[in-house]
């Protein structure tokens, strides 16, 4: 990606965060980035390839960021609270709005635009992650252990983006330590 290329991308990322995505148009990334429309349209040929490439590039990053928590977890109920401990290190940084794919997914629900796969793959992947990880700890119930973190996981990520109460993602650990027969710290 040339330094301009990403300049919009940056620049995109930023806006579409904190505007919303349906609020930020070309022109405003265009300035912001400090490039012509026609590096925009040169390098991404579309808006709706501005925003898959700012979900992917989140996406990415996101899991580049979990990989160190769950490589240094221990045991396998140590990884399970590992993805809390990395969602609220994350948050700090990343999430003054809530999760950026639950957000895009008001925005975009059409299973036709192009960004809905990257959306959903995302929150696909994160319920194999946990139930990867659950059956680690409970074979038998993996499945059910698995969607119930993720529930408890977005739902922390609602709350927290919502400013609903205090520290919801690591009340949402301790629910996952109560799960997973870890003890509760």
């Amino acid at each position: 990606m040339t330094p301009a290329a990403r300049r919009a991308l940056d620049a995109a990322g930023r806006l579409f965060y904190e505007r919303g995505i349906h609020a930020v148009g070309v022109d405003l990334i265009a300035a912001e980035a400090g490039v012509t429309k026609k590096t925009l349209y040169d390098r991404f040929g579309s808006k709706e390839q501005i925003v898959v490439e700012y979900l992917a590039d989140r996406d990415e990053r996101w899991r580049a960021f979990l990989a160190p928590y769950l490589e240094a977890a221990a045991t396998p109920r140590a990884r399970i609270l590992a993805v809390f401990d990395a969602s609220r290190d994350w948050a700090d940084g990343y999430l003054t709005k809530g999760c950026s794919m639950v957000n895009a997914h008001a925005e975009i629900s059409d299973p036709a635009h192009p960004a809905y796969p990257i959306i959903t793959g995302q929150k696909a992947w994160m319920l194999a992650l946990f139930t990867g990880l659950a059956e680690e700890v409970a074979p038998r119930a993996a499945v059910r252990l698995g969607r119930a973190l993720m529930l408890l996981h977005e739902g922390a990520l609602v709350a927290h983006g919502m400013h609903l109460f205090p520290d919801a993602i690591d009340q949402a650990r301790g629910e996952a330590e109560v799960l997973t027969g870890a003890p509760v710290e």
